[in-house]
Formats: C-alpha cells, structure tokens, sequence
C-alpha cells in the first residue's frame, strides 16, 4: 500500500495523469483543428483583407494608388446619395422578399404535412427552384418579363395589373418588383422544406389530445403548431434576412441594377463599385457598412429572442 500510494503521488506520475487530462479535455479540438484552420484561411483571412482596403485608396486602372486615406471612403458613403438609395431599395427588396417568402413557404408547408396522393412527388417539385442556379432564374424570369417572348405582361394587363402589356423592368417604377418576384418563387423552398421538417417533429400525441379537448384547428395552430415552429422561425428568418440583403444575382442579372438605379441595392452597388468602377477601396468600405448593419440587425434578434424565452 505504501508502495503504491508514493507512486501515485509521485511528481511524474501526477504529470502523466494531468496530460491525460488535458489530452481527454482538448480532444475534440485536436480532430476539428483542420477544419477551425480551413475555416479561418478561407474566410477570416479575407475578411481582414477587405477590412484594410477600406482604409486605403485602391484602384486596379491607377498604378499609384494603395495609399493610406484614413476615413475618407466612409466619409464618402456618408454623402453618397447612391448608397443611400441603395440602401433604401435593400430595405425593400429584404422586406418584400422575405415577407412573401415566409407566408407562402409556411403555407405551403402546411399542406404538404396533410397525407395525399402524390405528396412525395409534390415535395420534390417544391424544391426545385432552390435547385436551379440564381443565374439561370433570373435569366428565365427575364424573359418571362419580356412582352416580345413571354406571354406574362399580356395575363398582367388583361387581368388589370399592367396599364399596357409591357416590360415592368424597364419601368423605373415597377422594376424592382421583377427581381423580387423571381426571389420569392426561389426562396419559397426554403421556407417550405425547412418548417416543413419541424412540422413533422411535432408528436402527434398532443393534437389529439388537443382535439379530444375539443380544440379547433385555429386554436391548435396558435397554441401548439406556433410556439413548436417559434425557435425555427426565429433562426430561418435572421438567416434568410442576411442572406437576402446579401443576394445581388438575381438584380444584377435582371435589371443590372437599373433602370436609372431603381433596383440598385448596396451588394450589387458593392458589385458595381468593384467590378466596373474597380474601385476596391470603397467597395470594401461600402461592403463594412453592410457588414455593421447586418451583425446589428442579428445580434438584436438573439438579443430578442433570448428575452422571450426567459419571459416563458
């Protein structure tokens, strides 16, 4: 025993016992270290690159730009009436898109969890147009616009909408509503399979209970269905509002940002400002702004909802 208990408390072995420890501790960071690495090259790496452009005067077609210039690029967006009405339209596009997006994906998500024939064949359908590229949406979607190829501005001005079976994105007051109707028919499926899934988590158990209490189906939905789908929605719609404020395919392929900037938003304003302008410097500048503004719209909705749930 006496032997035994000095070699327990030996230094070396209480050293083989911490590293042990230690080892077991850290482990699972050891095997995700790859990855973690991967992650950061791949996307902290640039963040921080782009962040230093934002200080700096960088222009591809001038060989002595690359200086330092301070602040004056934000000073620049603060007066640049362009970005402000870019970030108007973002407001709008976001809003708009997401709005129908979300009704139309619930909904449609309501009725694929009812049992019917063809139901699998009918979710497959569903997710289609998350299937097909932004490029060739936007593409389709274009010509479906177009009156010389499409047949839709005639439906559009029989059934009362259109004052004249014409190209809505060539209207600087009605374009803005091509790209967000091509963006609601591509963001309905997310929508839909995403809640769709969290429908069918819910135990069956509590509906019947439910109408055993004799609980209609509106009140089932507000009192069971709704509080079961909240943490899904919550996280669906701050991801889709970043992503959508984010996405300038559709626009740019649509509209290219016209006419006369009606459907500019500020990722396809950053788009023009990099690649036709080749001004890096206040695209990157342009690019922090939204960045600030779409970590503080995402860490409000955590903050929110964090609030809620300890309420309840």
């Amino acid at each position: 025993m006496t032997a035994a208990t000095d070699l327990g408390t030996h230094p070396a072995s209480r050293q083989g016992v911490t590293s042990r420890r230690f080892l077991s501790r850290f482990e699972p960071y050891f095997y995700a270290a790859p990855a973690i690495v991967l992650l950061v090259t791949v996307m902290m790496v640039p963040l921080v690159v782009g962040l230093t452009y934002t200080v700096r005067d960088i222009r591809i077609l001038n060989p002595f730009s690359g200086g330092y210039v301070g602040f004056a690029h934000f000073e620049a967006i603060w007066h640049d009436q362009n970005f402000h009405n870019a970030l108007y339209n973002t407001f709008w596009w976001t809003v708009s898109s997401l709005f129908f997006q979300f009704f139309l994906g619930l909904t449609l998500a309501l009725l694929l969890n009812r049992t019917f024939p063809g139901r699998r064949i009918i979710q497959s359908l569903v997710f289609l147009p998350w299937a097909v590229p932004a490029f060739l949406s936007g593409l389709n979607w274009a010509w479906m616009f177009n009156p010389v190829i499409s047949p839709l501005p005639q439906w559009l001005f029989t059934l009362g909408i259109l004052s004249e079976p014409t190209n809505i994105l060539s209207d600087p007051d009605l374009a803005m509503w091509g790209p967000i109707i091509a963006n609601i028919w591509f963001g309905i499926p997310f929508f839909a399979i995403t809640l769709l899934a969290a429908l069918q988590s819910i135990p069956g158990e509590i509906y019947e209970a439910a109408s055993i209490d004799g609980a209609s189906r509106k009140q089932q939905f507000v009192s069971i269905t709704l509080p079961f789908l909240a943490p899904t929605i919550a996280i669906t719609l701050m991801l889709r509002t970043i992503w959508i404020a984010n996405f300038a395919d559709l626009i740019i392929v649509m509209t290219n940002g016209g006419p006369a900037d009606s459907t500019q938003i500020v990722s396809s304003y950053i788009f023009t400002q990099a690649f036709r302008r080749l001004d890096f410097g206040y695209a990157s500048a342009i690019a922090a702004v939204l960045l600030v503004l779409l970590m503080a719209y995402a860490v409000s909705i955590i903050f929110i909802r964090r609030s809620l749930l300890r309420e309840t």
